[in-house]
């Protein structure tokens, strides 16, 4: 505002004349004229769509269009009509005027209270002291005198006020003076905040009952624009419309629902100008979709198409051009008068016309009201207070630089002595004004007649009555019922899934390579005593991928959450329906994927070939999927973070694993865990699943089931089963060599076939149940959003920060003395001379994307340049290509082909182009982690020369930080800034690196009117001094665009519609145009005005004539061609001097000692990341030793002691689900980053590994402690010292998992598909290491594959190492008892046997039944395993080099693949 000029012509050119007060809030006559006006536009823009439709060629065409030509769209008549109808048919209107009373908003924390982030060691620490935090709670829950005050500090502070149906309120402040909290409030979305208080009426109704019966009534339109990505606008809006379609009584007669969601739909995107996208993808950040202005217009559709008549925008307009941004608050003033809607709009940058269009306005400062009153008036009130008058600056922004303590400037004669300047004094003045009184009186009587005529809240009460569908409850706030709700959700869910290709078919194609390798490794089961265990291993094989593929539903239900919070808050549906409505609409897609596993998995490995016995099976695996799906998902709904739901989860897969009945039969399970069993669903799915296979089928025994048996080349014994050998499978009866299936299981298993369908079933189905209906009353009673009000965060200071942050604040409180404009030259002084600027040309530069079914055009034949010292603007409508053009001239563009010459300082693009230059992007996307200060210094370390030392280069930040007007959130982490504070960084950033040239992709918007004026005057001192500017802009007001030299000026299909001088007072830009035939009239903003009149917006391009064409045939065409040319004729030579080119700044070591340094922060800041590995480490290393403590030296213990080895390798899969999602939210900072030459891809990667080391190496440790010592290893030959061998292996395992996690995560595209690779590497490597099928029973054709596997390494050398020397005594029930022949001692029959295959007879020389115990020691088991005990060091050193290997390979994917198209 400093740099306003003061003379005293208005923007209108006029005084304002002030409107009597007690006149109607909207001049009746401006009204019609508005309608013809508007209804005028449309029509002509929507016959123009309709002629530009007809006479385009295909190929050039809008390929997002709708199909169908559009009829002429004529907004008054509709409206008109449709209203005259509806009170014919005698429908209810909804009038809804809004009053508050003393409306006050607290949120928890002090004054000065700040927040701080936590880190691991917290985290470890508050671990410990968890139990005595819950006994302290309890305590104050039981004793309510010792719960101690919560701090709560207020930050809207008592209003009052009132808008009546049919007027519209603009609410108006500074960032963070309550504008978003007050709409909240308005808009009874309240848990956000700890206390509400003051009373709310809407017609008279208060705010309890508004939202228990009437939520979607009132509606607040959030400023970030959050949807669906994969649906498309079409898809979206009918999806809000299918689930408030008014009832028969609320429609018209003889007019259907879907004729009556065709109509709302249409109207909605021809009204917003947005009918040419209806068949194209939201699209967000990742996925390609509308333009962001055109999101924006989706998000306001979405919210109209509730049909709510009270609605709160909060910053609606933000991402819209100038001319589009006027025509929806036309729009809106349209729909206000004629359907009698409430409407509140916070608005930055709100032009005057815009201004004008509103009734009333709301000043805010610091959360207390300072104005309420006309709109026309405030302007006049601030004035009489002693502010100076600013009359070219438009009024919204006049107001809100009058609360900015570093901009309002006072009239000539007064100082802050005598102005109220503070919001205290502001208010007071206000509450002593005649506003406030006249705000007071108006509000009295209007409750006074709301209290007398119950007309408008009776019919309101009615209209929604007679919304709501036949058989929905009164009570009911939603239009639809229950099950309308769910199937509406089912269709969506529907659509999403067939629209996201790329996860069908990823996750078909991984089900059936799951099927397949369980299959052909257990290909072909014979009933043998050989395929008996291994029926049993299939079957848990196949069950437990299956049921543990669904813990991907965890993350799916957190990211959903920001949209169904939104959506249930304009009641669209009830949280319950989603529930129900993701496990039907999954149901279609599981059924075929788990039925086309079950068959490959079920005939592959010759399980009972009859239909009975396969249906059987498939029903239970299926069975078992969906309630492993519902248990996955309770945890989703229920955890506020994924990583608090990992641990949940983490805490209860393994003892489902373990006490599922196959690793430990249930009459061997510890008598204090057993219970376990009887409490999990995998148990039932698979004693279900080994019942149905094993009452069909009956074994042959014969193999190593016979005892004793003939050793190679000895043929003493029977080859058969003979009389004096005995059969040792489980349930053999002597003498028989034909074992039944059912007594296999009843006595190797305890299991009972006749428990099918009695328990097995029943009580699976039953969890299926109990876990839906946890989902169910989760999401509806204790629903976890997460996000919520966006409080900074703060990392504690240091010595040198906090010396740095004091020094920042004494400038600041000197800068309060002075005028802004004597402080900013004091910055800038800094800055002179430091900027090495270079003239930059573009000459016939085009674009052209590959499209479905060709090419498209985006830009054509754009010329232009930047001088160093001048800013040029980009302007156009959205969608004309503006950031298409920016990224191109900034190299930024990797698809598509690019056509004509740049040239920076007359020469063709270099190499260190990209590091040279700078793009502050609109996407503001940051390591969350670092503070504002870490994020700018980062920049600089890396950005500027070497030479620059890191003082001067810690000093220069600090400036950035002052000049943007940071230093209250320097220490803030980036995580928690706002919008604005996070534009603000993003600039910040890229000044940080003091390039030659500066692209800005529009950096002013999401700011507020004042916030933009300040940051575009500090791109205007970087100018001054020697930068080359080019900036796209959006909604520029009059003074914004003048403080640019030149502007590049393009129309839809990138063609140039101007490019020169703007001039003062935009003389220059306005005589160009009106030489063509439109003449800027005196009162309108000459930026707003360009884009109308080249017909951007919905008004009609001015002229019969293209302005392309205007520009090809002018004379200030041909100058620009000659200036280029002279541009690169003046360029300095090279004076012969081959200068070094390098792509990065600094060093190699330099970028690693800051990646590492940036990595090593943010772990230590994730705690919830990094304490939970640790935590799940811990927990499944106890839990497993809990289940197999201090064993002994029998043969079971042997089997436990390898089961207890064989978890380990659950350590990789534990690290990889954790670790991927880490890997690409940090790739998406390094592309951005990349982009700008910050730091190579191989500093990336090797950073990215080191960060993870230490708590690698803590976790590796903690694992092997809690797994060793509890078991009781170490009793071998190897002794204590092959218990430290054992924590090396462990150590090269977590390494392995970690390198594997990042490889994984550097070839996935996104976050989604990483998690697809996990169960398919991780079964792999577990089924074909020699434990679950063990190397002699392996096929032949698996050999390579068993060779291949790391975790055949880790099985190796840790099984070796435990099982060396150890020696084995059977317990009694061990033995396996057998009768020499007549005449021979137990030794002399079996002597030969046992030289030939180990083990030991318990009674030698008795001569009946002879006791012979299967191994002697710990060697004879793992021998025929083909694992050495010599070659444990071997092994260990293989693993250790496939991890090397993985790291070689994620350097090389960085560097090759970074999935980033634009």
């Amino acid at each position: 505002m400093a740099d306003s000029p003061g003379d005293d012509r208005t923007l209108r050119g006029d005084a304002t004349p002030l409107p009597d007060s007690e006149a109607h809030h909207i001049n009746i006559a401006d009204a019609e004229a508005q309608f013809n006006e508007l209804e005028r536009v449309l029509s002509i823009r929507s016959q123009q769509a309709d002629s530009d439709r007809i006479h385009k060629p295909s190929k050039e065409g809008d390929l997002e269009a709708g199909e169908k030509g559009e009829e002429p769209f004529d907004l008054r008549a509709y409206l008109s009509s449709s209203n005259d109808a509806h009170q014919k048919a005698g429908i209810a209107h909804k009038h809804v005027g809004v009053t508050w009373e003393n409306l006050q908003v607290d949120v928890v924390g002090g004054a000065g209270h700040k927040l701080y982030v936590k880190t691991f060691g917290q985290d470890a620490l508050g671990f410990w002291l968890y139990p005595f935090r819950l006994m302290h709670s309890a305590l104050q829950a039981a004793v309510p005198a010792l719960r101690p005050e919560l701090p709560l500090s207020t930050i809207l502070h008592p209003s009052s006020g009132l808008v009546k149906p049919g007027e519209m309120c603009l609410v108006l402040g500074c960032p963070g003076s309550g504008c978003t909290t007050f709409l909240k409030a308005i808009a009874n979305d309240r848990q956000d905040y700890a206390r509400v208080a003051g009373d709310i009426r809407y017609a008279g109704i208060d705010a309890h009952e508004m939202a228990k019966y009437y939520k979607g009534e009132v509606v607040y339109n959030e400023e970030d624009d959050r949807h669906i990505a994969t649906l498309t606008v079409a898809q979206t809006l009918n999806f809000a419309l299918s689930l408030k379609t008014p009832g028969p009584k609320g429609r018209l007669p003889g007019m259907s629902r879907k004729e009556f969601d065709q109509t709302v739909r249409d109207t909605l995107l021809r009204m917003l100008n947005i009918s040419h996208t209806a068949n194209t993808y939201v699209g967000d950040e990742f996925v390609r979709g509308v333009s962001g202005g055109e999101r924006k217009r989706v998000s306001i559709a979405e919210m109209m198409a509730t049909r709510a008549h009270v609605l709160c925008f909060d910053n609606s307009t933000r991402g819209l051009d100038a001319s589009t941004a006027l025509d929806f608050i036309k729009a809106m003033r349209v729909m206000t008068d004629l359907l009698g809607q409430t409407t509140f709009a916070t608005l930055y940058q709100a032009g005057e016309s815009i201004y004008e269009l509103f009734d009333k306005v709301i000043v805010l400062d610091k959360g207390r009201q300072v104005y309420f009153g006309p709109p026309s008036e405030a302007r006049a009130y601030f004035e009489s207070l002693g502010f100076k008058s600013l009359p070219r600056q438009s009024t919204a922004d006049y107001l809100t630089g009058c609360t900015d303590p570093n901009e309002r400037q006072f009239a000539p004669g007064r100082s802050e002595a005598d102005v109220p300047t503070t919001p205290e004094e502001l208010e007071q003045a206000f509450q002593q004004s005649r506003f406030a009184a006249q705000m007071r009186e108006d509000l009295a009587k209007y409750k006074q007649q709301m209290e007398i005529d119950k007309t408008d809240q009776e019919e309101f009460r009615k209209a929604v009555l007679s919304d709501k569908k036949r058989g929905v409850s009164k009570k009911s706030p939603y239009t639809l019922g229950f099950t309308g709700q769910v199937r509406a959700l089912v269709i969506r869910q529907f659509q999403m899934r067939l629209q996201d290709r790329f996860q069908l078919v990823t996750s078909y194609s991984l089900s059936t390579i799951l099927a397949l390798v369980i299959g052909a490794a257990y290909y072909n089961l014979q009933p043998t005593s050989q395929g008996a265990f291994t029926r049993g291993s299939v079957i848990f094989a196949g069950l437990l991928t299956c049921a543990l593929d669904t813990f991907g539903e965890m993350p799916v239900q957190m990211l959903g959450r920001p949209i169904l919070r939104k959506q249930t808050s304009y009641a669209l549906y009830r949280p319950a329906a989603v529930a129900i409505a993701n496990t039907l609409s999954d149901i279609p897609f599981s059924a075929i994927r788990i039925f086309v596993y079950n068959i490959i998995i079920y005939f592959m490995s010759n399980l009972s070939r009859s239909a009975g016995g396969f249906f059987t099976y498939h029903l239970f695996i299926y069975m078992a999927f969906l309630t492993m799906q519902g248990f996955f998902r309770t945890f989703g709904v229920m955890c506020t973070n994924f990583d608090s739901a990992f641990r949940l989860a983490v805490f209860f897969i393994p003892n489902m694993i373990l006490y599922a009945g196959y690793m430990i039969p249930v009459f061997q399970m510890k008598r204090w865990l057993f219970w376990i069993y009887y409490i999990n669903p995998v148990a039932y799915a698979w004693v279900g699943c080994m019942e149905n296979e094993f009452m069909r089928i009956s074994f042959t025994c014969d193999g190593s089931s016979i005892v004793p048996r003939n050793p190679p080349g000895i043929n003493k014994y029977f080859n058969g089963l003979g009389p004096n050998q005995i059969c040792t499978l489980f349930g053999a009866i002597p003498g028989q060599d034909i074992v039944s299936g059912r007594n296999y299981v009843n006595i190797g298993y305890g299991l009972n076939v006749s428990d099918l369908w009695r328990r097995n079933f029943l009580v699976l189905a039953g969890f299926f149940l109990l876990f839906q209906l946890t989902q169910v009353l989760l999401i509806e009673y204790f629903p976890q959003y997460g996000g919520g009000s966006a409080v900074p965060i703060f990392a504690p200071e240091d010595a040198d920060t906090k010396k740095r942050n004091a020094r920042l604040q004494e400038r600041k409180a000197a800068r309060k003395g002075k005028s802004a404009e004597e402080a900013e030259s004091q910055v800038s002084e800094k800055e002179q001379g430091r900027f090495d600027g270079k003239p930059f040309t573009w000459e016939k530069v085009n674009y052209h994307v590959p499209v479905p079914g060709g090419v498209r055009r985006l830009l054509h034949d754009v010329y232009g340049y930047v001088k160093p010292g001048t800013m040029t603007a980009l302007m156009g409508a959205s969608g004309a290509g503006k950031t298409t053009c920016l990224d191109v001239l900034a190299q930024r563009k990797n698809i598509g082909v690019v056509s004509g010459t740049l040239l920076l300082d007359g020469k063709p693009l270099k190499l260190d182009f990209a590091r040279k230059t700078a793009y502050a992007e609109q996407m503001d996307v940051h390591e969350g982690s670092s503070t504002v200060r870490e994020a700018m210094r980062f920049s600089a370390y890396l950005r500027q020369p070497p030479e620059i030392s890191k003082e001067e280069k810690d000093q220069y930040v600090e400036d950035m930080i002052e000049v943007l007007e940071l230093q209250d959130l320097a220490d803030a982490l980036v995580a928690s800034l706002g919008v604005e504070a996070r534009k603000r960084l993003t600039i910040g950033v890229e000044l940080a690196s003091r390039p030659s040239l500066l692209f800005l992709d529009e950096p002013t918007s999401g700011l507020d009117g004042q916030s933009a004026w300040n940051l575009v005057r500090f791109l205007r001192k970087l100018a001054d001094n020697g930068q080359a500017i080019l900036c796209t802009i959006h909604q520029p007001s009059s003074l914004l665009i003048q403080s640019f030299d030149k502007l590049l000026l393009l129309e839809r299909g990138g063609e140039t519609v101007y490019f020169g001088d703007i001039g003062p007072d935009c003389y220059i830009l306005r005589e160009y145009f009106a030489r063509h035939g439109a003449h800027c009239p005196p009162n309108v903003n000459p930026a707003e005005f360009m884009l109308d009149a080249i017909g951007a917006g919905l008004t009609p391009r001015i002229g019969d004539r293209d302005w392309k064409d205007h520009w090809l045939d002018s004379p200030e065409y041909q100058s620009v061609l000659a200036e280029i040319e002279k541009i690169k004729q003046n360029t300095s030579s090279d004076d012969g001097q081959q200068q070094q080119l390098t792509m990065y700044a600094t060093p190699f070591w330099t970028q690693l000692r800051w990646v590492v340094y940036r990595n090593n922060l943010k772990l230590w800041r994730s705690p919830d990341y990094v304490f939970s590995r640790l935590f799940v480490h811990a927990f499944i290393s106890l839990f497993v030793s809990l289940s197999f403590l201090q064993l002994g030296h029998s043969v079971r213990d042997l089997q436990y002691r390898v089961f207890g080895v064989f978890w380990a390798t659950i350590l990789p899969a534990i690290v990889m689900g954790q670790l991927e999602p880490m890997w690409i939210l940090s790739r998406r900072i390094f592309i951005r980053e990349a982009s700008s030459r910050v730091y190579s891809p191989y500093a990336f990667a090797i950073g990215q590994l080191i960060g993870e080391m230490p708590y690698s190496l803590l976790c590796a440790v903690v694992y092997w402690v809690l797994m060793v010592y509890p078991m009781g290893f170490g009793n071998g030959t190897a002794g204590v010292g092959g218990t430290f061998f054992q924590l090396l292996v462990v150590i090269f395992v977590e390494l392995f998992g970690v390198t594997l996690g990042q490889f994984i995560g550097a070839i996935s595209p996104s976050m989604q598909v990483a998690p697809l690779f996990n169960p398919f590497i991780i079964l792999v490597l577990s089924t074909f290491c020699g434990v679950t099928i063990t190397y002699p029973t392996l096929p032949n054709y698996w050999h390579w594959l068993y060779q291949l596997t790391p975790y055949t390494r880790l099985m190796s050398a840790m099984i070796s190492t435990e099982l060396h020397g150890l020696s084995i005594t059977c317990n009694p029930d061990e033995y396996i008892p057998f009768n020499p022949p007549d005449g021979q001692t137990c030794m002399e029959y079996a002597k030969e046997f046992i030289q030939g295959f180990g083990g030991y007879l318990n009674n030698p020389n008795a001569t009946s039944n002879c006791l012979y115990c299967q191994y002697e020691v710990g060697d004879q088991f793992f021998l025929p395993l083909n694992i050495r005990y010599e070659n444990r060091w071997r092994d260990v050193w293989i693993l250790f080099a496939y991890a090397v290997f993985n790291i070689f390979a994620t350097i090389v994917a960085s560097r090759f693949l970074r999935y980033a198209k634009r």
